[in-house]
């Protein structure tokens, strides 16, 4: 059967896209958030993936306000970049896996998650720069199927829904017959807020905690309410909802590999992390 290896968890602020294609790695403002990925690079050439299931959130690119669905899976062979013009000029697609998409549409669909199939899907940042911040030679080793998380319009799924959405997913994978080495991305956050009254929010102490309870305590922040995160987080540091789905595919017992947070990155926390299961039963 396929196998989960592991999760990584990491934001994906558009001007990190400037910053790589302006080679600003180590200029001060800088040097600390990009710092954070020699680990993860190093971990993902030790675990050697084959697909990655990238869990984020779209900006209006597939989904604009008349047409929201509270969750949606790629199932296309290729998935085409369509950066808003922050950074990145050209981007290979990322290849797909349209026969083990539509093993986790089906079997999520049996678990009783209505989700929206997408045989033709664009990528923007939140897909598109973690990848190049996992890869910088923007040469893709893994196969993707990207799953979109409604973090943008009333009302959004609960923390405690996505986190089960997570368990669903590692159900599917683990369902598969093939021996394919998985590992889940969630990206987005942490806090952060960009407009209103309170913009440019950022609360580091609630980052930590949440960031804390990934690796300890898992399900501590399905007890929030999305108002809750928002008061807690801001009104775009529910991204981290894009995070539970990551964890919730991990078994409770993980060890964490590799943590970073830094702030800040244009008015945002910036948060990383490696998890993999405490008592892996990946085969060598």
């Amino acid at each position: 059967m396929a196998s989960i290896v592991g999760a990584i968890t990491t934001s994906h602020v558009p001007a990190i896209g400037r910053a790589i294609e302006k080679g600003l790695q180590d200029d001060p403002y800088w040097k600390p958030f990009f710092d954070g990925f020699p680990p993860v690079r190093r971990w993902l050439a030790d675990v050697r993936p084959d697909v990655m299931v990238l869990v984020s959130n779209d900006h209006g690119l597939n989904f604009f306000l008349d047409k929201m669905p509270t969750f949606a899976i790629g199932a296309a062979p290729d998935y085409p970049n369509a950066d808003e013009g922050w950074g990145i000029a050209r981007l290979p697609p990322l290849p797909g896996d349209p026969a083990l998409s539509w093993h986790l549409i089906e079997s999520l669909v049996a678990d009783e998650f209505d989700l929206t199939t997408c045989q033709e899907m664009f990528l923007d940042h939140a897909s598109m720069l973690p990848m190049a911040l996992c890869w910088p030679d923007m040469r893709w080793p893994v196969r993707v199927i990207p799953v979109s998380v409604n973090t943008v319009q009333a009302p959004l799924p609960s923390a405690a829904r996505c986190y089960r959405l997570g368990q669903a997913i590692a159900r599917a994978v683990q369902a598969w017959p093939g021996d394919e080495r998985v590992v889940v991305m969630g990206t987005g956050g942490l806090s952060h807020q960009l407009d209103g009254e309170r913009a440019g929010f950022i609360n580091k102490d609630f980052d930590l905690r949440f960031m804390d309870s990934m690796r300890t305590d898992p399900r501590w922040a399905t007890a929030f309410g999305t108002v809750d995160l928002v008061r807690l987080a801001g009104t775009q540091g529910v991204e981290l909802l894009n995070w539970m789905v990551a964890r919730g595919a991990l078994p409770d017992a993980v060890r964490q590999v590799h943590a970073n947070y830094h702030i800040p990155i244009s008015n945002t926390a910036a948060g990383l992390m490696v998890l993999e299961p405490e008592r892996s039963q990946v085969p060598a």
